[in-house]
């Protein structure tokens, strides 16, 4: 969802309410750093939950009960506007995509893939995207392959255990770039042969692409949904052939409050349900489900956009939180 043409859209918003509406759920939120303006979160076995700040280059560790922890330091490994992040266990990696977009505290650099440790947050590994791509969101197969979204190409990268660079995986003109000028968002596996993919703007669909046993790509089909997702910015696989979908609403025009949660029931090419979990969401721009509940974050890129020409007023102190409510059985 984020790229320069993304501003434009959000420059009439006015400062909004510094604190999120009220949102049932089951769980105490758990507080995240301040001025975080959190994209994305990941989940370790243990509880640990890593979300990455688009503002300071930064990922935190949090856990319940807890204070938040810095784990990946501002700007660490060259790391601008924290996008993707996933937990790789086997390797006791944290993997996080790096943006371009500006509004941070550190400075710019290249889009790219970018590893830490797990415990420490010491950096471990650099993978620029190719021909200037920018890194979105990523997922993992159990052999330890990962897939990345490129936002300003129609393609999916892969990088696969023991590789130094980022390859084209699956290129498609029909993942052709949206009004606002954008490629692909949110990324999800089921099992390690079926792959969804999202487009950053506004869409009826997601797209599915088969992966081969040899590991090459199918043809990439069209899911049809119920109706127009309000930006489908992030996916996760929820298992028995459902998605959920964090529809940050990036492009709407509901308000700072128009995000919301959903979750889509698969049949073939289409999806024959999609609920709505969670409304009135400012930017929620991704999630993780872990111990069958999900686990999201509102970004609150309002706040941002609004000072885009003054970032010395953009507000320091605004709270961020982790949020969850039951995954539906």
């Amino acid at each position: 969802m984020k790229a320069a043409r993304l501003f434009a859209l959000f420059a009439a918003l006015l400062a909004v309410p510094i604190t999120s509406m009220a949102v049932e759920t089951a769980a105490t939120p758990m507080a995240l750093p301040a001025d975080w303006y959190p994209e994305s979160i990941a989940a370790a076995a243990n509880g640990s939950f890593y979300v990455g700040s688009w503002r300071q280059g930064a990922v935190a560790r949090v856990r319940p009960g807890k204070a938040p922890q810095v784990l990946v330091k501002p700007g660490a490994n060259g790391l601008a506007n924290g996008q993707g992040v996933l937990v790789d266990a086997r390797r006791r990696l944290l993997w996080v995509c790096s943006g371009t977009m500006g509004f941070t505290t550190v400075p710019m650099t290249p889009s790219a893939l970018k590893s830490y440790d797990l415990a420490t947050g010491v950096p471990r590994g650099n993978y620029p995207l190719p021909d200037r791509g920018y890194c979105n969101d990523l997922a993992q197969d159990s052999h330890g392959t990962l897939y990345v979204t490129d936002s300003l190409h129609p393609r999916v990268l892969r990088l696969q255990p023991g590789q130094t660079t980022l390859q084209v995986w699956k290129e498609d003109p029909a993942f052709a770039q949206g009004k606002e000028g954008f490629d692909l968002n949110g990324i999800a596996l089921d099992g390690d042969d079926t792959l969804y993919v999202s487009e950053v703007t506004a869409a009826d669909y997601l797209w599915r692409i088969p992966v081969r046993a040899d590991g090459t790509p199918g043809a990439a089909v069209r899911v049809a949904m119920p109706r127009v997702l309000k930006n489908a910015d992030a996916i996760r696989n929820a298992g028995g052939h459902r998605l959920v979908i964090f529809e940050s609403d990036a492009f709407g025009h509901d308000g700072p409050y128009g995000g919301q949660i959903s979750l889509a029931t698969l049949a073939g090419d289409r999806a024959t349900a999609l609920v709505t979990l969670v409304r009135g969401l400012n930017d929620p721009s991704s999630g993780v489900i872990s111990h069958q509940r999900i686990y999201f974050i509102e970004s609150k890129y309002g706040l941002l956009i609004a000072h885009k020409d003054h970032p010395e007023d953009v507000p320091a102190q605004v709270p961020f939180d982790v949020q969850s409510v039951a995954l539906p059985q």
